[in-house]
């Protein structure tokens, strides 16, 4: 709980309220015991304090990993990058390079599979799974693996236009900018462009009489 702000943000509240009532719903399947949803960087320092508590034998190893419903992990223009609106969503190098990414930066288990939730034919997902033995080896890959694994979907979103993502990525910059560069969509100043179009065509008008 020490690691969410319950302040912040409304989902935070909730991931802040599910924590506080685990043992009274005891972890049942269904709604009481729904996924909690953190944002690339709020991932990571949930997951560095599990392994704290692994290496301080507070708790015994902890196998990490994360839902197909997420930013980075899935291409499916059904659902996941329904909202990827510049083409790119029935393509499934976002899901390749979260996956392959995640193999090179050292998580215990890697996935590419086909399916998940929609169907087979209808989503590509790249998986993850991270044994938290309390290692310093294990907090070095945290350290890397968690961000990419989030922020891959980000960026492809901000590549797409999409407002919010490239609001994060900036922020994310700013945050990282010794260690960690995404790159940002060039964006045209649109009244600029219908200018010089405009421009254009009355040149070509007049010259064609």
């Amino acid at each position: 709980m020490d690691c969410i702000d319950p302040d912040r943000r409304f989902q935070d509240r909730d991931n802040w309220v599910w924590i506080r009532d685990a043992e009274e719903n005891k972890l049942v399947v269904g709604t009481q015991a729904r996924i909690l949803y953190q944002d690339a960087l709020g991932r990571l320092k949930i997951a560095l304090k599990f392994n704290e508590m692994v290496r301080n034998g507070e708790i015994g190893p902890v196998m990490l990993g994360r839902d197909h419903h997420d930013t980075g992990g899935t291409d499916s223009p059904f659902r996941e990058t329904a909202n990827i609106k510049d083409g790119s969503n029935i393509m499934a190098d976002m899901a390749t390079h979260c996956f392959a990414g995640n193999a090179a930066r050292g998580m215990s288990l890697v996935a590419l599979h086909n399916g998940g939730g929609v169907g087979i034919g209808k989503a590509i997902n790249g998986g993850f799974g991270m044994v938290l033995d309390g290692s310093e080896r294990v907090d070095n890959i945290l350290k890397t693996a968690m961000p990419w694994d989030a922020m891959v979907g980000v960026a492809r979103r901000s590549w797409a236009r999409n407002e919010n993502s490239i609001k994060t990525v900036i922020e994310y910059n700013n945050q990282f900018k010794d260690t960690d560069h995404i790159t940002i969509p060039y964006l045209p100043d649109e009244d600029l462009i219908k200018k010089l179009v405009d421009e254009k065509y009355e040149l070509i008008k007049l010259k064609n009489g």
